[in-house]
């Protein structure tokens, strides 16, 4: 009888330790199912965050690159507006002195035309002697 009541103590203790044993199997791949879930699912988000910032890197570039040639551009057209205004400068000069050469060729005409009518009213005016 005591052997009897052993051997069904060491078979419920035998039936019991398996089923622990296989809870705690269940367990463990319960686990690592849950950790790959996980790390596929962060991968997942880790890799459309790498992807996108590759794209931000690459529009960047591409901006930046942009940037320097209409800066180039800006620069280019502000010399030819520089030299359009310089151009207009020295024809507003040009103008200006062919009007004071002018002038002054009046006023030399004038004085000359005055010089000869002074003359000629001399010349015509008897003398007394």
């Amino acid at each position: 009888m005591l052997s009897n009541i052993a051997r069904k103590h060491q078979a419920k203790q035998t039936a019991l330790k398996e089923e622990q044993e296989r809870l705690k199997k269940e367990a463990l791949e319960s686990c690592v199912a849950f950790g790959d879930a996980l790390v596929n699912k962060m991968n997942t988000g880790v890799a459309t965050a790498y992807q996108n910032q590759k794209k931000l890197d690459q529009e960047l570039k591409q901006l930046q690159s942009h940037t320097a040639e209409y800066s180039k551009i800006a620069s280019q057209w502000m010399s030819l507006v520089d030299g359009f205004s310089q151009s207009l400068k020295e024809i507003g000069d040009v103008e200006n002195w062919a009007k004071t050469i002018e002038n002054d060729m009046q006023v030399v005409c004038k004085s000359l035309e005055f010089a000869y009518k002074g003359s000629n009213e001399s010349s015509s005016v008897p003398s007394n002697t």
